[in-house]
């Protein structure tokens, strides 16, 4: 095992009557490049303050090892209350490694603060260096060029981060901060397909065991209950052992139920038409500025659209335009008859900041209509993690995550056949992205994605649409097509949308089948069962015609799985 930098033992943190965590202990080694991630509020923030010695425990101790060099980056930008000189300086030294522009400090955009001060920590070399959300602020040529400066660096890192695919690129380590870890947290080496791999099978040993424990406790439950003189002293020893287990169950049902995340599920308008919406030869400018000219476009059922730029490229023109709000310079767009469109908005201006969190929830009354069921106001919120007590807190008072979640909710009673998400993961932990990743690849409308999330755009995308924010637009497969344009040119020049050949989409009919493939594939392998069920009948074992004919039907059977599972993965890899 290489040296250790830091120790933590029993750690405990609180905020008022809120505790953040309690019985940490972890360390952290040489050569580790640790990612750490968890729920918004499990003190993630704080436990670097902490490991810094910017902060101290409520309870716990923590062991540094002697003469050790800890640097620390918060969230906030501090950059310009430094001496200007030191400013300059950066800029001078810095300037090859960061590839910062000639630009005085004071000009510079909270981006290129954030390289800076980044650069600022890096320059030291200490021996840890401890980064909370340093893509903040970054777009994304900036996330890629924090991605090759860590890769670079030759000691040890310990950064938070909600950037999956960051996360990806630059860790050999993942903790997740949770309470619903008995040791409070769960570490995994490796990345974060690796921490996900191993999480997921963490879990499903938890559930195995919960589920075994409770057959266990209802067994001791029965014997108890037959068992008159269960209570005397003979018997007390089992009795007490019943009490344990049951505790045990309770604690164990109580962490298992604790994962439980943000139930995000968009309704579907049902529209079935191939073209929900089309452009043709669109040009839109902007303050005399051209954003995209001769932009071709259609999006049908299936077709995810994930939407690529710089700030001020026009991708929030873009979404406006396929909403109906705005209208391009040149070009026409045809739309659907009865096209229903949902809009996020990153600025949240549907919600009102004075409502309460239930007028957000639930506009009138005290139900939702939510795909044909009424749904009580309680039971919504508590879908989306709110609590009954949070009901009546008007919307500043919450989180921006929080206000991220109930406008999810709010948009999710709509119906829709076009999705337009406008930066829906800002503020949102990994768990809610994690479920809205599940929701909007499972969305059978049209969906256009703006986000800084990569790990999310090339998971839900299946192509890209990037904007140069000087009339070109260049459509790509996916993003590590994108990146690799990226690296060939600072700047590339503007090529026309249809320049670059993308994956064949889905047709609309293909789109159906791919749709009803999994309840295909259910129905054939129970036909399977069936058929080995009755290959196996002791009632015909002596009968050598009737084996053979029961043999045939099941080598039938597994042929037409075998079949669904070839075409299944065809359309997979199509779509």
């Amino acid at each position: 095992m290489p040296p250790i930098l830091i120790g933590c033992h029993e750690l405990a943190k609180s905020h008022g009557p809120h505790s953040l965590f309690e019985g940490l202990s972890f360390g952290l080694f040489e050569g580790e490049r640790t990612g750490l991630i968890g729920p918004n509020g499990a003190g993630k923030s704080t436990l670097l303050r902490i490991l810094a010695g910017l902060e101290t425990p409520d309870a716990g101790t923590v062991s540094v090892r002697r003469g050790i060099r800890i640097g620390y980056l918060g969230q906030r930008d501090d950059l310009l209350e430094d001496d200007p000189a030191e400013a300059e300086r950066l800029i001078e030294e810095g300037a090859a490694w960061a590839g910062l522009p000639e630009l005085r400090a004071p000009a510079l955009s909270g981006g290129w603060r954030k390289r800076l001060a980044i650069v600022r920590e890096a320059m030291k070399k200490p021996d840890l260096l401890l980064l909370d959300e340093p893509t903040n602020h970054l777009d994304l040529s900036g996330v890629l060029w924090l991605e090759g400066l860590l890769s670079r660096l030759d000691f040890s890192y310990l950064v938070v981060t909600h950037d999956r695919r960051f996360l990806e690129r630059v860790t050999n380590r993942v903790i997740e901060l949770n309470r619903r870890y008995p040791e409070g947290h769960f570490s995994s080496p490796g990345n974060y397909s690796d921490f996900l791999e191993r999480r997921e099978a963490y879990f499903a040993a938890r559930e195995a065991r919960e589920e075994s424990l409770r057959n266990t406790v209802r067994g001791e439950i029965a014997w108890l209950r037959r068992k008159p003189g269960a209570q005397m002293k003979k018997g007390q020893a089992r009795v007490d052992r019943a009490g344990e287990l049951i505790s045990e169950l309770g604690e164990l049902s109580s962490r298992n139920a604790a994962g439980r995340t943000a139930e995000i599920d968009f309704t579907a308008g049902g529209k079935e038409s191939a073209r929900l919406i089309e452009l043709f030869g669109v040009d839109k400018t902007l303050g005399g500025r051209a954003l995209f000219r001769g932009l071709d476009l259609r999006l049908g059922p299936g077709d995810k659209l994930g939407l690529l730029g710089e700030n001020g490229s026009g991708k929030t023109t873009l979404l406006r335009l396929l909403a109906g709000e705005s209208s391009p310079d040149a070009g026409s767009v045809r739309r659907a008859d009865g096209l229903r469109v949902v809009t996020f908005d990153q600025e949240r201006a549907q919600l009102d900041p004075s409502w309460t969190l239930k007028r957000a929830l639930c506009p009138a009354g005290e139900h939702v209509e939510f795909r044909g069921k009424r749904i009580h106001v309680y039971g919504w919120a508590a879908r989306f993690l709110f609590r009954e007590g949070q009901l009546a807190m008007p919307l500043r008072r919450l989180s921006g995550g929080e206000q991220s979640r109930a406008l999810i909710a709010r948009l999710m009673l709509a119906p829709a056949d076009l999705l337009l998400l406008d930066e829906p993961t800002n503020d949102l932990d990994v768990a809610s992205l994690e479920v809205l990743e599940s929701s909007m690849t499972d969305f059978p409308g049209a969906l256009v994605l703006v986000t800084h999330d990569r790990w999310l755009l090339d998971r839900v995308s299946r192509e890209l649409l990037a904007l140069d924010g000087k009339g070109g637009a260049r459509f790509y497969a996916d993003l590590s097509q994108w990146e690799a344009a990226q690296s060939r040119t600072e700047t590339p020049a503007a090529v026309p949308a249809a320049a670059l050949p993308v994956r064949e989409r889905l047709t609309e009919k293909e789109y159906r089948e791919l749709k009803n493939m999994d309840a295909a594939i259910e129905r054939a392998e129970r036909d399977v069962a069936a058929a080995r069920a009755a290959l196996e009948d002791p009632s015909i074992a002596s009968d050598a015609g009737e084996l053979a004919k029961r043999h045939a039907a099941l080598e039938e059977a597994q042929q037409r799985v075998d079949v669904l599972f070839a075409r299944w993965a065809e359309l997979d890899a199509k779509r």
